[in-house]
C-alpha cells in the first residue's frame, strides 16, 4: 500500500512539473507574431545634392537580417537617380570608441523594374547607451557624395528571426541569420537563412572608413545540417520527421525544411560543414526521449518560438 501511495505521489509530481513547464512557454506563445510584407520608409538622409530614402519591413531596423531598399532623388532636378554606383557600410562604435561592422552588401544592386537599390544588413546587436550604429552611404557620379546618419537598431522580438555569431574550428568568424518563416505553422516549413563570414583584413587600417577592415561575404557551398528538437523538460527532447538540411540556393541564401509538429519552444540544432565535408562547428545531440529533463543542445544552435 505504501508503495502504491508513493507511486501516485510521484506521478502527481511529474504531471504537475510538466504542466508548469508547459504553462511557462504557452504563456509566451500567446504573443501574436506579426508578418510584414510591405517595405516602408525607415530613414531619410539628405545632402545638398541627394535625398536617400531607406525602406525596410515594418519601417525599422532590427537585430538580425534586414533587407533594405534605397530610393534616391536628385534634389536639383527632383528626379529619381538610376544606376549610379552606390555603396552601403554600417559601422558600430562601442563605448571605448572601437569600430566594427556586420554582414552587409557593400555594392548595392539596382532593380530597374522596381526603381530602387537593393541590399541587406545583418545587425549583430541592438543600439543602446554604449553601442552606436551609423550608416555610411557613398554615391559615385562625377565625384563621390558621402552621406551618413546615426540609426537605432531595435531588438528582434520575433524569435523565428533569431541569429547567432560564432568562431569556427578554422578560426574564422561566421554569422547565421534566420530569414523565413516569419510565422511558422504546425507543418513542414520552408526554412531560409543567410550565412556570412568576416573577411580578415590583410592590410593595416587606412583612412576611416576603410572597407578592407569591414568586409564580409556570403559563405559559398557549405551545408548546415539540421536537427530540430523541443528542449522543454515536458517535451522530452521531442523531434520531428521530414526535415531537410540547408544548402545554398542560386541567390546565395540557404534553404531547407523544418517540420514543427506542435507550437512551443524549439531549438534548431546545427552541424556546419564546408564544401569538403570538414566540420566548422556543431555537435550531434542525443536522440533519446528524456521526459522531465531539459533537452541537450548542439554547440551550434538557434532557439525559436511560435
Amino acid at each position: 500500500m505504501k508503495k502504491y501511495i508513493f507511486f501516485i505521489a510521484t506521478l502527481c509530481l511529474i504531471i504537475t512539473s510538466c504542466t508548469l513547464d508547459k504553462t511557462d512557454y504557452e504563456a509566451e506563445i500567446n504573443t501574436e507574431v506579426t508578418e510584414y510584407f510591405e517595405f516602408e520608409e525607415a530613414l531619410t538622409i539628405s545632402s545638398a545634392t541627394y535625398k536617400v530614402s531607406i525602406e525596410t519591413l515594418n519601417a525599422s531596423f532590427f537585430k538580425g537580417y534586414n533587407e533594405i531598399h534605397l530610393k534616391i532623388i536628385d534634389t536639383q532636378t527632383n528626379e529619381s537617380v538610376k544606376g549610379l554606383p552606390i555603396t552601403f557600410l554600417p559601422i558600430l562604435t562601442d563605448a571605448n570608441g572601437n569600430k566594427s561592422s556586420c554582414p552587409h552588401l557593400y555594392n548595392l544592386e539596382y532593380n530597374e523594374e522596381e526603381a530602387y537599390y537593393k541590399g541587406y544588413v545583418v545587425f549583430t546587436s541592438e543600439s543602446d547607451t554604449t553601442n552606436n550604429w551609423q550608416l555610411y552611404i557613398d554615391l559615385q557620379d562625377e565625384e563621390v557624395n558621402t552621406l551618413n546618419e546615426v540609426i537605432t537598431v531595435e531588438s528582434q522580438t520575433n524569435m523565428n528571426l533569431n541569429m547567432t555569431a560564432f568562431t569556427g574550428n578554422d578560426d574564422e568568424q561566421y554569422f547565421i541569420a534566420l530569414i523565413a518563416p516569419q510565422s511558422p505553422g504546425v507543418s513542414e516549413n520552408d526554412l531560409v537563412a543567410g550565412i556570412y563570414k568576416y573577411n580578415q583584413p590583410t592590410t593595416s587600417e587606412g583612412e576611416f572608413p576603410d572597407l578592407s577592415q569591414y568586409s564580409y561575404s556570403k559563405v559559398e557551398g557549405y551545408t548546415l545540417y539540421l536537427d530540430p528538437r523541443m528542449p522543454e523538460p515536458s517535451m522530452g527532447n521531442h523531434s520531428s520527421p521530414n526535415n531537410q538540411d540547408l544548402t545554398q540556393g542560386e541567390d546565395g541564401l540557404y534553404y531547407g525544411v523544418v517540420n514543427y509538429t506542435m507550437t512551443g519552444n524549439w531549438t534548431l540544432n546545427f552541424i556546419f560543414k564546408n564544401e569538403n565535408g570538414e566540420l566548422i562547428k556543431g555537435t550531434e545531440v542525443s536522440t533519446d526521449f528524456t521526459p522531465g529533463i531539459e533537452g541537450e543542445k548542439s554547440e551550434l544552435y538557434i532557439d525559436i518560438l511560435f
